[in-house]
């Protein structure tokens, strides 16, 4: 058996999903941040906890955000977004040359570069006093034709979603297939 090194208290559980948050702020300026404390939780809802930003400051005045996945092809630019602040280069958007179109559904930008987008209405915001836990209602998931199958499904290995490493500070790509859900375990059976 193979002997285990203990950490203690310090948490890391992987993969933690690169999530590009767009928001409008009140002059209808598009803003995008880098997170990875989030995910879906359920068929309809995603949760992230965001520290005090712009961007936390948008989602509640539009009561709407986007949700981008980083992928492998816009590595620089996502990880710039999580670099400089909305509140001090207004136009990171552009200055990352990404380029957005407003969401049909929601009042937040669709990055287009990004291939696969969630829209979401925000359901609630728990402040914390240093930013706080954003919950959203998915009402629409967007993907580019590029990245679907022949029969018109979101595949992943084409997107190549990033993770963030959080132990050694890198990010990382996610797509083979090693294995099929709901069907693999059935050898066991």
């Amino acid at each position: 058996m193979e002997k285990r090194k203990n950490f203690g208290a310090k948490g890391v559980i992987t993969p933690l999903p690169v999530l590009i948050i767009g928001t409008y702020d009140e002059n209808g300026n598009p803003d995008a941040m880098n997170a990875a404390w989030g995910g879906q939780i359920g068929p309809k809802h995603i949760r992230i906890v965001l520290s005090k930003h712009k961007t936390t400051d948008n989602i509640v005045l539009k009561k709407a955000f986007t949700v981008a996945f980083a992928d492998a092809k816009h590595v620089v630019e996502s990880d710039y977004f999580g670099l400089v602040s909305g509140n001090n280069v207004p136009d990171k958007i552009e200055k990352a040359g990404m380029h957005v179109v407003k969401s049909e559904f929601v009042d937040a930008p669709v990055i287009v570069e990004y291939p696969l987008t969630i829209e979401c209405k925000l359901l609630s915001f728990e402040d914390d006093g240093n930013g706080g836990a954003v919950t959203g209602e998915i009402v629409n998931l967007s993907a580019a034709e590029s990245v679907l199958d022949e029969n018109g499904q979101i595949d992943l290995g084409k997107v190549a979603p990033i993770m963030y490493d959080s132990t050694l500070h890198y990010y990382r790509v996610v797509g083979d297939i090693v294995g099929k859900a709901f069907s693999d375990g059935n050898a066991l059976k």
